[in-house]
Order: C-alpha cells, then structure tokens, then sequence
C-alpha cells in the first residue's frame, strides 16, 4: 500500500508531542465511549440480536451526520463508484455485529470486551490466508502466544462442550458467539482495507451504518421484543455512543501515527473490569486477567512489529538510487 498524501502528513503531525497526546487522549476517549456503548447494550438485557443491531447502526448515523455537516462534507458523504463493495462489508460486518451482541448479552463484560482481542490477531492469519501477505515468524510468534491467551479466557467455557450441559449454557454460547464474531470481524477489517484505498471514512462508515440498518430489519419477522421505555432509552443511547466513537477514533488516527495510538485499545479491558464490576457486578476471572494480558501483549508486539517494519521499508526507499 503506497503512503498517500494523508498518510505523509500524518507522519508529520506525529512528530509533534501536543499532536501526539491529543491523539492519544481522543483514542481513549473513544474507547471510553464504546465501552459506555456496550455497557448500555448489555443493560438493556438479553434482546434479539438483530434488534440490537439496528438501533446500533440507525442511531449511529445521526451523530456522524451532524459532524459532517458542521465540517460541510455531508453533500458527498454517500459518494461511491463502488456500492456493492459497501454492501459486502456491510453484509460481513452485521453477522460479527449480531454474533458480537450475542455474546455480551450473555457473557460478563470483561470476558466479552477480552475476547474481542482475538480480532486484530486473527487480521494477520486471514491476511496471509487470503491476501497472500508475507508475515514473518515475529508476528506468527505473536498470533500463537495471542491465541493461547485466548484459548485460557474461553477454557473453562470450552470444556462445558464435552458435556451434555454445554447446549443449554448461554456462556457457552456467548463464548462461541464472540469467537465466531471475532473470525468474522477480522474478514470485515480486510474489506475495509481493500475500502480505504479509494473512499472517505465517512463514507465507509455511513455506507455500512445504512446497510447494518436495512439488513437488521430483515430480522423483524423472527421475533423482536416489545421495549419498555428504559430499554428503548439505552439502545439509543448505544446507537448515539457507537457514531461519536467512530468520530473520535477516526480523529485520533489523524492527530497520531496508528502505531502510537492503536495499543491505547487495550484500555478497554480497564473499563470492562471496571464498569462490570460497578454496574453488573461481574468479577473478572483469573482466566480473563492471565489469558487478557497475554492476549494484550501480543496485540501491542504485533503493532510494535509492523511500525518497525514501517521504518524499515521507508529507510529502503530512501537508500534506494532514483529509477531512470
């Protein structure tokens, strides 16, 4: 992928140290914001999926509207010559969403923030798999020290499968679900790579609010529940939390290089614990503490080892004798 425009003066900008906190202090204000959105979601109580689904995404719209409107972008923001490509990672990214609520309805909120950490390890196996990205014994190293620490939060989950008891377990379940969820978020994360090589980020993001909407309503005939008012409050409060999040998170790619600011994600299992304990009075197991570091530290080495190969790839290119 050639660095753009975007990409140089972001490396610019990171050079500043004032550039460099406000990214830092927006990433985690923007993961503070999506673990208020999954808090509200797990409040609201175990609905259907689908009906979660939509008021994520159609409430999600409003604040990233509102946003581009006071930048004046919002005329162009629907702008695409590629709508089908929208359309699958819309398709993609609802079955992760869906299966994602699935479980944290069902799985106390460390557990389920933790093992949505399996994603990022799981972009780099499905990279090689099918982009034939070459990665090297550094970050397979990585991706198999990740997956056991995954392999300790989902343990004792997993052993209920040998058991006649797992059917009827919703952890079970839940564990599962977030499993899955992650396999396919991490297809989702290489749609949008493919994606941003010629679209906005507004654009991706409103193309795929709209289309998470649309397709959740399909889900209206299997059984949505009638809300009390409490319910209906906190899914739009989700839906508000999950576009100012993407606001937030997207400005702070902008202040700072993506491997300064990308391990500021793993605060989120900070407030998992914390917020689960206060609100739902979930304590974090030694299995989610001992697998979530392990999982932690091999997600920051993996984002250490592609900035090193940044640099590594930018100094070749600047040794390199000019061509003609």
């Amino acid at each position: 992928m050639k660095a753009g425009p975007g990409n140089e003066a972001a490396g610019k900008l990171s050079d500043h140290p004032g550039r460099v906190l406000t990214g830092i202090t927006l990433k985690i204000m923007s993961v503070a914001v999506f673990v208020g959105m999954q808090t509200c979601i797990k409040a609201a109580g175990t609905l259907p999926a689908g009906q979660i689904v939509f008021f994520r995404s159609f409430f999600a719209i409003f604040p990233i509207i509102v946003f581009l409107a006071l930048k004046g972008k919002l005329g162009t923001a629907f702008a695409t010559k590629r709508p089908l490509n929208h359309i699958a990672r819309g398709v993609v990214g609802v079955c992760a969403m869906g299966l994602g609520f699935f479980a944290l309805t069902r799985l106390p909120l460390p557990e389920a923030i933790t093992l949505n950490y399996a994603q990022p390890l799981l972009v780099v196996v499905f990279s090689s798999l099918f982009l034939g990205e070459a990665i090297r014994i550094y970050r397979w190293s990585a991706v198999a020290v990740g997956l056991v620490g995954v392999l300790i939060i989902s343990w004792p989950e997993l052993t209920l499968l040998t058991s006649g008891a797992a059917l009827g377990d919703q952890e079970v379940l839940g564990v599962v679900a977030a499993l899955v969820s992650a396999a396919i978020s991490a297809n989702a994360i290489l749609l949008v790579r493919n994606l941003v090589q010629t679209e906005r980020t507004a654009t991706i993001v409103l193309w795929f609010s709209a289309t998470a909407s649309v397709m959740a309503l399909f889900s209206l005939p299997f059984g949505w529940q009638a809300l009390t008012p409490l319910q209906a409050g906190l899914l739009v409060a989700a839906g508000f939390c999950g576009g100012l999040a993407q606001i937030l998170m997207t400005a702070a790619y902008r202040h700072a290089e993506a491997s300064v600011v990308a391990p500021f994600e793993y605060t989120s299992m900070i407030l998992g614990v914390v917020v689960g304990y206060f609100a739902f009075g979930d304590v974090a197991t030694i299995n989610t503490l001992v697998g979530g570091v392990i999982v932690v530290a091999a997600g920051i080495f993996i984002i250490w080892r592609e900035r090193q190969l940044g640099l590594e790839r930018t100094r070749t290119r600047k040794a390199a004798p000019p061509q003609g």
